[in-house]
């Protein structure tokens, strides 16, 4: 797979990346613990090297993420993430210096490695100085426990901010043909900065593959359950997005996942999507959009299809959205 590098900060990843939250957390029970090892292998297999986790998806998901890479671990790149209070995401943010140490300590237990590739600030904290968040990362780059400062979901002052203490190498947030937001903004900051951009949920929490339709039915652990563009009336409206993905996957011999996965990889040279799953062949369908090629006229021709479907449906129940962009 080609790799890209993120921004002028020198850390290389594989165009497409793994993430790793759904094996243990958010969409419903976790993985059988060898299976989510199998998994990880087969994308390192299949040419992924950047895989992606977080204190708040439970120490398990560090854990099967460690064992599985310690075998090629000087091959991959290991995102994770701090700032929750306990880990725990529906207690509030917490990016105290103290409670950013203790994570680090943790994390590199739990992923059985000597230095983190990328430590990301999983959602601004405004009770703690943005300069005292990326100072103490500065200092944990120092002391060679971790390599690269990344944010996740931040505004562009907590962006701007933390890069003038420590250079941001990623910033990680939700992009997707169904939420375009960081465009407006996000993009532009980040191609001025020189830093590289990780979308996660690239096939909009699933729905972008086609494989969910209103009838579907979700896990009662399923956070989609809460999510207002995943109410059954909407993802009824939101279908026009899907059958548009499916046309243009019909002329290209990909699937609506691949031609969503490919519009993203076209947007900037620095970006790398994050697509999550639990199944070995969504995997190998992920893995290889990385070789589907869409040129200026297709793009012209999704661009113009998207731009007049409208979709319903807010991203996040208002508790989770008030978190984001700070």
């Amino acid at each position: 797979m080609e790799k890209r590098v993120l921004g002028k900060s020198g850390l290389e990843v594989s165009a497409l990346g793994l993430g790793c939250m759904g094996l243990s957390f958010g969409y419903g029970p976790a993985v059988d613990k060898q299976h989510g090892i199998n998994l990880i292998r087969n994308a390192y297999d299949k040419g992924v090297t950047f895989f992606d986790t977080a204190e708040a998806y439970g120490e398990l998901n560090e854990e099967m993420l460690g064992e599985a890479v310690e075998p090629f671990r000087k091959d991959v790149v290991i995102a994770t993430k701090f700032g929750f209070r306990e880990g725990d995401a529906t207690k509030g943010v917490d990016s105290r210096p103290e409670r950013i140490r203790a994570v680090a300590e943790a994390s590199l237990k739990n992923l059985r490695t000597d230095v983190i590739d990328l430590f990301y600030q999983h959602r601004v904290d405004p009770d703690v100085p943005m300069e005292d968040v990326a100072g103490t990362v500065k200092d944990l780059i120092k002391e060679g426990k971790v390599k690269h400062f990344g944010m996740s979901e931040a505004g562009v002052q907590s962006i701007r901010n933390a890069h003038a203490v420590q250079p941001v190498a990623a910033l990680q947030s939700e992009y997707s043909l169904w939420w375009r937001e960081p465009e407006k903004e996000i993009l532009p900051t980040l191609e001025e900065l020189g830093i590289g951009f990780v979308p996660f949920s690239p096939l909009g929490k699933g729905f972008l593959t086609g494989a969910i339709n209103e009838n579907t039915k979700f896990d009662s652990n399923d956070f989609r359950n809460i999510v207002p563009r995943f109410s059954e009336e909407n993802r009824k409206a939101n279908q026009l997005m899907v059958d548009l993905l499916k046309n243009i996957a019909g002329e290209k011999n990909a699937t609506p996942a691949q031609i969503a996965l490919a519009w993203l990889l076209a947007q900037r040279p620095w970006i790398a999507p994050i697509p999550g799953t639990t199944k070995l062949h969504r995997l190998e369908e992920n893995v290889n959009a990385a070789e589907v090629v869409l040129s200026d006229d297709d793009l012209q021709t999704i661009e113009q299809a998207a731009s007049k479907i409208n979709v319903s449906g807010a991203r996040y129940p208002a508790h989770l959205q008030s978190r984001v962009g700070k």
